[in-house]
């Protein structure tokens, strides 16, 4: 077994771990991370793939309620680096952002390699030492480090620890949630990993499912009401599946309908087919005689519905509902769709739970593993895509290498 010491270790080469290296090497320490995959910032590269989303340009009080329950552990964090220090962090290495039309801020030219590899070169330079397929094991009995590499098992005797070991989702690029155990065994008190940001099982007929999956459904408005009386509603599109439903606009009700589901045993939402008409306008445009046409030509010619919208109305709806013109209206502005269970957690975008933060104090260290610092998405928080996700990544990061920075100066080490 090869042995190192006298170092300050990172573990976990996501946008948390990458974040608190850099501040590490800026704080003058000798700095050595650890990744379990071959490169790393893999499931970063992932997030960009269809444009790196880095975080949101709404106004910073209504950006702070996408944390949900946990704003009150999130907020300090992004105090410290929020949405305006994000981009300016990117534009000092060298990337221009822009806003787009729904508010998310992305790099100009909206892809992540060129920004990780500028990132890795900076932090290269800094002294910042990688070492990769290295997986992490736990401690021995001494307190050092274990890992896992191709050349065996590996110690490192480190002075300070920050875990950024991402959360339960996309276990291929090293999110697998198997410090989980690492850390209980410790007695680090964790929230159950649940997926978040996830797809739904809804049941389509075969019928339905053959014709509609991987369509998306355009401009409609998901409204959700749990049995606490907590009402989500927002306008925005989704994506039909062979299973049930995902995309951006289900991701942003995830978490209540994850929870309603376990609560309940099935969640029910509701969709406006067709926001921009009353229920008046509808039920007296489909009172109009339709002659020879055929009822989905009835239906687009009159309200403008075509395609997936119509077959998920008849995917619903009982035959009787569509000869009655005003209960059709009604139902097009309010269609029931049951959802039946989440998608598992390796296909959530990401995932909630993890290390309770009354766990860890201000800094973000483990309360009883003095020196043990935590950081990223293994910490119990979530929040819907838009950027939201990143953010607090980096940040949290950041709050995590200044927690170290300031405990490695303090002789008490306390």
């Amino acid at each position: 077994m090869e042995k190192c010491s006298g170092v300050t270790a990172v573990i976990g080469g996501g946008p948390a771990g990458l974040m608190a290296a850099e501040l590490l090497a800026q704080g003058g320490v000798d700095v050595h991370l650890f990744d379990a995959m071959p490169s790393v910032g893999r499931k970063f590269l992932i997030a960009g793939r269809g444009g790196l989303n880095l975080t949101h340009s709404e106004p910073y009080e209504q950006f702070l309620t996408r944390y949900g329950t946990r704003r009150p552990q999130i907020e300090p964090l992004l105090n410290q680096f929020g949405p305006d220090d994000l981009r300016q962090w990117v534009h000092n290495l060298g990337f221009e952002t822009f806003v787009g039309t729904s508010g998310r801020v992305f790099p100009a030219d909206m892809k992540a390699a060129p920004l990780l590899r500028a990132w890795l070169a900076r932090l290269r330079l800094a002294g910042v030492n990688f070492y990769v397929r290295h997986r992490w094991l736990g401690w021995n009995e001494s307190g050092a480090l274990r890992f896992a590499t191709p050349d065996g098992e590996k110690l490192v005797q480190a002075e300070a620890t920050i875990l950024a070991l991402g959360g339960g989702s996309w276990a291929k690029l090293g999110s697998d949630g198997t410090w989980v155990s690492l850390l209980a065994e410790r007695g680090v008190p964790i929230a159950p990993l649940r997926p978040a940001n996830s797809g739904f099982d809804v049941g389509w007929s075969d019928t339905f499912r053959q014709r509609f999956a991987g369509q998306p459904v355009k401009s409609v408005i998901l409204t959700f009401t749990n049995t606490q009386g907590k009402t989500f509603q927002r306008q925005g599109e989704f994506v039909i599946t062979a299973t049930g439903v995902e995309g951006s606009l289900i991701y942003a009700a995830s978490a209540l309908l994850r929870d309603e589901i376990e609560a309940a045993g099935s969640a029910t939402f509701y969709l406006d087919l067709s926001p921009n008409r009353s229920q008046h306008w509808l039920a007296d445009k489909l009172a109009r005689p339709r002659g020879s046409r055929s009822f989905s030509s009835h239906l687009q010619s009159r309200i403008g519905l075509k395609g997936v919208k119509v077959g998920l109305l008849r995917e619903v709806l009982p035959t009787a509902v569509f000869d009655d013109p005003g209960q059709l209206a009604a139902v097009v502005k309010a269609l029931p769709v049951r959802v039946v269970a989440v998608r598992p957690l390796d296909e959530a975008i990401s995932s909630a739970g993890g290390v309770m933060f009354e766990a860890l104090d201000e800094r973000l260290m483990i309360r009883n593993l003095p020196g043990i610092f935590c950081a990223g998405e293994m910490l119990d928080w979530e929040a819907p895509t838009g950027g939201y996700l990143l953010t607090a990544c980096f940040a949290s990061g950041r709050v995590a290498a200044q927690g170290m920075l300031v405990w490695l100066a303090d002789g008490v080490r306390t």
